[in-house]
């Protein structure tokens, strides 16, 4: 909840992937005015992207590069986004679509908690903020800030009081909607889940019975959690992120940042901030009662954190860097890294090139973290509306789709039209339970099915064997066929990627 558990994905290019599909950099790309190291590391991203998979990919490519009828790089992807708890692959891979012109996709966003579908929109919202008046680096801190700190600083704070003002106008007037962001719709939504929206939203203005004690619900979490060992918690997180995450491809986590994370909820910190805001884009399970709200209070991941989403991997392969077990960047500074790239690419439309000089090397360095003091604001005449247009990629549009629909969508009978319908769905592991053997129904042939594992999670590794045992045990009854041949590899999957192979190539198997 709140965050995923595996790394962000460009979802077009999976796809293409999957079927060794391959096409040319874009010449929007070639020609952006770019430096020709730019377009030398841009060509060097899209060869590293286009042959991860192919080194290991089961079937043969057939001749001419035709893989079940797809014969064009170009195309328009339905792409279902089954709990995957956060919309970074949403930013992801919107930012990478100026590199696929021809291309189109409309992503399906399914949550079961109406609180997650308000914070997606907001982080959504920061994604795509107007660039009039906010510095690239302003944008990505806060987005890190709303994303993964339970606690935040008082500037972020006060965007979001501002930024609910204009969400409240959004999904109460269509036409507002349309003005400002065209890219959303939320008209399959039902009236109650607009009503929880609307709900969620002017939870975050700062009015009195509007209460959300992070730190006092954050202590109670990690006390139930630890239990007697509550007293030697420091041991704990060592063992957890040392014995089990870094054993997991986790090991650009330092271990000063997970401890002050699994100790404060705190994870992006930098020594110039002061995080002393309660971050209420956390809460789940609100209930208006009269002037005051009811909630569940912090109900998301306490064990591993955000940083796996941003935080392990980059292009940048000298920033991963580590001498002895010390890394030169914290998994803070790789998100911040990767998430420059991607806003850069939203807002520009062209190749990001990073000047390392930027990023901090603050993976050896002990910060010295000071004391975390509340601070009570309600000073609403003072905040600013952010109610600029978004930026809008005309490639993508965005639906929200009703809680309802986890289980609808699987009836076939009751509901047609979303039979044969998705080109590929990525399916949050604490979703998977939800899946049913007709889903493949919504499935198109050669569809690509993501499903994200218990592998970046502190499970016991039987409970993260047999949970991805599960995942192939389904694919093989829904007759899926993976894009990777994992039984050889005997890796560790923080994802596993299936395809639904069409009918000819089904009839080929079975005659065979």
């Amino acid at each position: 909840m709140f965050w995923g558990l595996s790394e962000a994905l460009d979802l077009y290019q999976e796809y293409f992937n999957a079927h060794k599909i391959h096409e040319p950099v874009a010449s929007s790309v070639k020609n952006s005015g770019n430096s020709k190291d730019a377009q030398s590391k841009e060509e060097n991203f899209t060869n590293l992207e286009s042959t991860n998979t192919d080194e290991c990919t089961v079937e043969a490519e057939p001749e001419g590069g035709d893989v079940g009828g797809l014969a064009s790089a170009d195309k328009n992807l339905n792409i279902l986004l089954f709990g995957a708890g956060d919309p970074r692959h949403i930013i992801k891979t919107m930012a990478k679509m100026y590199k696929h012109s021809g291309g189109k996709v409309t992503f399906y966003v399914l949550d079961g908690c109406i609180e997650i579908v308000a914070r997606n929109m907001l982080l959504l919202g920061i994604a795509l903020e107007n660039s009039e008046g906010f510095h690239l680096v302003r944008k990505v801190h806060l987005f890190m800030d709303v994303y993964g700190n339970a606690l935040m600083r008082p500037s972020s704070h006060q965007y979001l009081v501002g930024k609910a003002k204009t969400m409240v106008k959004l999904i109460t007037d269509d036409d507002e909607l349309q003005k400002l962001a065209p890219q959303l719709n939320i008209d399959r939504l039902r009236y109650r889940e607009r009503d929880g929206l609307d709900n969620a939203f002017n939870f975050l203005l700062p009015r009195e019975g509007f209460a959300f004690n992070v730190q006092e619900y954050w202590m109670e979490r990690v006390r139930k959690l630890l239990g007697a060992r509550y007293d030697y918690r420091e041991g704990a997180f060592d063992w957890d992120l040392n014995m089990v995450l870094k054993d997991r491809e986790a090991g650009q986590i330092c271990s000063q940042e997970y401890r002050y994370w699994r100790e404060t909820g705190i994870a992006f910190t930098y020594p110039e901030y002061e995080q002393c805001k309660p971050n209420k884009t956390l809460t789940a399970g609100l209930v208006r009662n009269g002037e005051k709200y009811g909630h569940r209070g912090y109900a998301g991941d306490i064990q591993t954190g955000p940083f796996c989403t941003f935080g392990l991997n980059t292009v940048d392969k000298e920033m991963l860097n580590s001498v002895h077990g010390d890394n030169d960047y914290r998994a803070t500074d790789i998100t911040e890294r990767n998430l420059l790239e991607y806003f850069h690419e939203l807002q520009t439309r062209s190749a990001y090139v990073h000047d390392r000089k930027i990023s901090r090397k603050y993976g050896s360095v002990k910060l010295l973290m000071g004391e975390r003091l509340s601070y009570n604001e309600s000073d609403l005449d003072a905040i600013q509306d952010f109610d600029k247009p978004w930026i809008n990629v005309e490639q993508c549009k965005i639906f929200f789709l009703p809680v309802d629909d986890i289980f609808t969508l699987q009836n076939a009978d009751a509901n047609e039209s979303w039979h044969d319908f998705f080109d590929v769905v990525f399916v949050g592991y604490n979703y998977f339970p939800f899946l049913k053997s007709a889903f493949s129904e919504v499935l198109r042939d050669n569809a690509l099915l993501i499903w994200e594992s218990k592998l970046l999670t502190v499970a016991r590794k039987e409970e993260v064997k047999q949970f991805e045992d599960k995942l192939k045990a389904y694919a093989k009854l829904i007759n899926l066929t993976p894009v990777i041949n994992y039984n050889a590899l005997n890796s560790k999957n923080s994802i596993l990627k299936y395809k639904k192979i069409n009918k000819v190539e089904r009839m080929n198997v079975e005659n065979n």
